[in-house]
Parts: structure tokens; C-alpha cells; sequence
């Protein structure tokens, strides 16, 4: 091929043969359609009719114990202080704590609803959303650490690097709003999340596809704002020449797919400027819905906060949004387990219920999926007396709307929540069946990598159909 000509042009230029086969492969698959390549958010259709038409992920980081709020076990209550029994047998644990006492349920659990579905007195506010609320008691992972099990929750793989959930989504659905990202991810103001923001990349999907993070407040995205002296009219004949020097920059080097996903990125933040303001601008918000999300109590105004604005999004087209609470540590107690989950579920409690409430109230939750989980569980030996070790091995997740069935309880843990035992659900599972909800087939959301068709679950992942309705 002459030193001249790149690859695209070869294509175009070849006619037949290997070229023209090639190029009428990236047209029939949209990958390298032109149309597809300058607005890669436009709205794309689902592989069948699908019960959700967004989402929002409620991320506990950290690790909250599933026997503490949504898993009862009586029997771990019963044998309390004693030893683990031989017949579980070896345990892996990321410290020594195999050897340690069982500890029993924190606080006491309680039946809610006409479902009775049973629920911690840790989270009273949820616990009368019972018979909204589907528990899969039964999920399980694949390490012990925590930036493993972020980044397996977030992107079906314990190696950084891979697409995350949200950046699938926004591949295979595009976003309804194209002033916004189709995926905005809400980061916890206390602190950095453990294996930091690859837990929401888009890893080899296109960079147009990673999480956009947004915060509360008149600047919700850092450097958003031109200067002062720069008027709206000028910043427009600038971005029109950099566009311009841009393209023809893009073109030298063969539509390079980061440095094209950067030159839309100016669009779209010139795009925002005037929409993410006005969305994160709470103001005009009535005192009984800010209420309701408990902006008007110091505990609860942080997360409610966003939590309001996750609807706001919702209701302007973004597809996925993630919120994430708890800082450096979060959830994650490993000394003192009735200081920490009142601490996290004090603030977290009423704001999710607030939002499951309002979404319910606005009929956005018939086609809202809403999850609640972290990275893991806990164990149900003590560690320093109090407080619990890791446990990826039995977990529980939580969700809502969206043709969730409502006031169910799905699979077990065995009788102490030490492993996933009746109907276990691994994090392949759950992501198949999340697809599933937003009618995407997870084998056929696929991205060429590396020679070879990638996707969320990899070669695994079923849906679990018993608890849709």
C-alpha cells in the first residue's frame, strides 16, 4: 500500500475483494458507519421489548453485611460465640478470622408488607417498601479483595481495564438526551473508591461510553465554564475551528477512536454547559420532595442530594446512573459493625426509600430498574469482637421496578450466610439478567477485541427468570 493512502481509503478504494468485504462487514455492523462514528449516543434499538428503560445503581462500598440487613439467620443467632462448625469446612478469608467466634445478627429482623418479606431493623424506612423490593439472597463472587470485587460487580471481570455495566448500556442503548451523557456516575465526596474510576470506564469500548462523573452544586463538572469575558457566540467560532483542525487532524491518523471519543467530547461539553447547571439546580424543588429525600436533616442531606439529582437525570434522558456511598473505608466493618451500619444506614435509608417513592409517584419506576448492592458481604465470624471480614462467597443484592417482582426473597445462603446455597446467583447472573431487563440479549452485546467478541459476562451468565414477572 503507497505510504500516502491509510487503511480507510484503502478500503474505500478497493472495490472488491478482502477491502470490499471488510468495509461491507464495518457497514452492516455499524462499526465504522459514519453515522454511528459521529453520534455514538444517538438511541439505539433493544435486541427485544425490555421492561427498563434506564437505570440507577445504588453502589454500597465497602462490603455491607447481608445477615445485618437483608439475609436472616436465626441459627447464626443461636450459636453465637461459638466456633465455626467443622462440617463448613476450610474457609478463604482475606484476614484470619476462620478461627474466630460466629457473631450473631446485629439487630433483630422483622416481616414487612403483605409479602412479610424480611428485612433489618438497620433500615426502616426500606422495610416499608417491602413488597416493592426483590432480595436475591444468593449471590456470590470471586475474590476476597476489594478492588476485585468492584471492579467484577461493576464490570463482570476482577482485572481492571474491562467495560463497566454502565458503559455497556451506553453502547448498546445510547443515550435520550444528546446535551448529556448517556452514563453519569455520582462519586461518594468522602473519599476515593477502592480500585478508583476504571470501576466505571469503558475499558476497549469506545471512550465516548465511560462514566461522566457529576457532583451537586453550580459547578458539577469541573472546568466546564468558560471565562467570564468569553461570550457564548465566541466560544462557538472557536469550537468550530478546533472541530475543523480537528477533523482533518482525525483523518491523519486513521479516525483513531480515544482521539475522536475527545473531539466530541468538546461538543458535548459545550452541549452541557447550559443543561448540567440547570440539572443539578435543586432549587426549585418542593419542601415536600426534598423532604421526602431528607435534604432537610444533616445525616440524610448528602446522599439525598443525590439521589434527587439521580431522578433529575433520569427524567432528562440519561440512561444509567450510578450513585456510590461510602468514602475510603465505607462499608467496610471490620471492627465495629453496629457503629458503622448506623452511621451508612442512617444516611443512606431514607434517601433510597425517598427515591423509590418518588419514582413510584411520577410512574417512572415501571420502567426504572433500581439496584442496591455492594462488592461484597460479610462474614458471619467476628473479627476484633465486632466487627466482620469479606465475604464474596454469599451476598445479597437488592432491586426494584422495572418487572422485578416485588416483596420476594430469592435463593439462600446456608444457615449462617457463610456461602450462596439454594439458587445461587453469580455476578454473571445478575448482569445477564439485568441486560435482560432493558431487553438487550447479553451474547449478542458484543465488541470486537483483540480478534475476538467480547462481552459483560464473557462465556457465562443466565438470566434468572424466576424472579421477573
Amino acid at each position: 500500500m503507497p505510504p500516502s493512502i491509510n487503511r480507510r481509503q484503502f478500503l474505500l478504494h478497493s472495490g472488491g475483494g478482502i477491502g470490499g468485504l471488510a468495509l461491507a462487514h464495518l457497514l452492516s455492523t455499524g462499526e465504522g458507519n459514519a453515522a454511528t462514528a459521529q453520534r455514538p449516543l444517538a438511541p439505539k434499538p433493544s435486541h427485544f421489548p425490555g421492561r427498563a428503560k434506564r437505570v440507577i445503581y445504588l453502589f454500597m462500598h465497602g462490603g455491607p453485611s447481608h445477615m445485618d440487613l437483608w439475609d436472616p439467620k436465626p441459627d447464626l443467632q443461636k450459636h453465637s460465640g461459638k466456633p465455626l462448625p467443622e462440617s463448613f469446612g476450610s474457609v478463604m478469608t482475606r484476614r484470619e478470622v476462620a478461627r474466630n467466634p460466629l457473631l450473631g445478627p446485629i439487630k433483630p429482623f422483622h416481616h414487612h408488607g403483605q409479602s412479610g418479606l424480611e428485612i433489618s431493623e438497620f433500615l426502616p424506612h426500606l422495610s416499608g417498601l417491602a413488597d416493592d423490593l426483590c432480595v436475591v439472597r444468593s449471590c456470590h463472587g470471586d475474590s476476597v479483595n476489594h478492588p476485585q470485587s468492584v471492579y467484577q460487580m461493576n464490570t463482570g471481570s476482577i482485572l481492571m481495564g474491562k467495560p463497566s455495566l454502565g458503559s455497556w448500556v451506553a453502547y448498546g442503548l445510547g443515550s435520550e438526551n444528546q446535551n448529556m451523557p448517556a452514563f453519569v456516575v455520582l462519586p461518594d465526596p468522602g473519599g476515593g473508591l477502592k480500585g478508583g474510576p476504571p470501576a466505571w470506564g469503558s475499558g476497549f469500548l469506545p471512550a465516548t461510553y465511560q462514566g461522566t462523573t457529576m457532583r451537586p452544586g453550580s459547578n458539577p463538572i469541573l472546568n466546564l465554564h468558560p471565562q467570564k469575558n468569553i461570550t457564548p457566540e465566541r466560544q462557538r467560532r472557536v469550537l468550530d475551528a478546533i472541530r475543523k483542525l480537528n477533523g482533518e487532524h482525525l483523518a491523519q491518523r486513521d479516525f483513531d477512536d480515544e482521539l475522536g471519543a475527545r473531539v466530541r467530547s468538546y461538543e458535548l461539553a459545550f452541549r452541557m454547559q447550559t443543561a448540567a447547571p440547570e440539572l443539578v439546580d435543586i432549587s426549585r424543588e418542593s419542601e415536600a420532595t426534598r423532604k421526602l429525600y431528607g435534604i432537610d436533616d444533616k445525616h440524610t442531606q448528602e446522599f439525598g442530594t443525590r439521589c434527587l439529582l439521580a431522578r433529575r437525570m433520569l427524567e432528562s434522558g440519561v440512561r444509567f446512573v450510578q450513585l456510590y456511598s461510602g468514602g475510603t473505608t465505607g462499608w467496610d466493618a471490620h471492627k465495629d459493625v453496629l457503629k458503622n451500619h448506623n452511621h451508612y444506614c442512617n444516611a443512606t435509608d431514607k434517601p433510597v426509600a425517598g427515591l423509590l417513592r418518588d419514582l413510584k409517584a411520577r410512574g417512572l419506576l415501571e420502567d426504572t430498574l433500581v439496584i442496591w448492592g455492594g462488592e461484597f458481604g460479610r462474614m458471619p465470624m467476628s473479627e476484633q469482637g465486632t466487627g466482620r471480614d469479606h465475604n464474596p462467597w454469599g451476598y445479597s443484592v437488592v432491586m426494584a421496578g422495572a418487572g422485578v417482582t416485588g416483596g420476594t426473597a430469592y435463593g439462600s445462603t446456608d444457615a449462617i450466610g457463610l456461602r450462596a446455597q439454594d439458587k445461587p446467583v453469580h455476578v454473571h447472573d445478575l448482569h445477564a439478567t439485568w441486560l435482560h431487563l432493558l431487553g438487550i440479549d447479553h451474547e449478542q452485546l458484543t465488541y470486537l477485541h483483540n480478534g475476538r467478541r467480547d462481552r459483560l459476562t464473557d462465556v457465562a451468565g443466565t438470566v434468572v427468570h424466576d424472579i421477573l414477572g
